[in-house]
């Protein structure tokens, strides 16, 4: 991914998003370091991926600030690297857990969803709009309005 000065990205922060997440397997990627899978080979291997796919999310990934690479070493072996989540990346369990939400509400399986959301006290949670007084609105009830630049 080549960088873009601030005036060049789309005034869109959708379409700014999208430039990095956009391609079906990155967010499928991102599931698999938020499981505990850092390094290229567990990842494909779960995903059963293309390793040139693979290759080219994880680089869009880094270039984003998403993900950052860190090189180990295995006795006998080539240096490579793992992946680990940047405080962007974190930042990301949001977007995942709305779309999981989202696929158990409209895109059900019949034998149940295959994970779920919890605190790490062990309450159920869900992916919801907040106001600033903590009060959860109904989606219905958000609008998104277009700022004037």
């Amino acid at each position: 991914m080549t960088e873009q000065v601030a005036d060049d990205l789309p005034a869109c922060s959708i379409e700014r998003s999208l430039q990095v997440l956009g391609e079906r397997w990155t967010l499928l990627v991102l599931r698999e370091v938020f499981a505990g899978r850092h390094r290229f080979a567990e990842i494909r291997a779960t995903l059963d991926i293309a390793p040139n796919l693979l290759s080219a999310r994880l680089k869009t990934l880094v270039a984003a600030g998403v993900l950052e690479a860190r090189p180990y070493q295995e006795p006998g072996s080539r240096q490579r690297h793992s992946y680990h989540l940047t405080p962007a990346g974190w930042d990301l369990r949001l977007v995942l857990g709305a779309l999981q939400q989202w696929g158990d509400v409209h895109r059900p399986r019949t034998v149940g969803p295959s994970s779920s959301r919890r605190s790490k006290s062990g309450q159920s949670v869900h992916v919801a709009f907040v106001n600033d007084d903590g009060v959860e609105v109904p989606t219905r009830d958000v609008e998104f309005v277009l700022n004037k630049p």
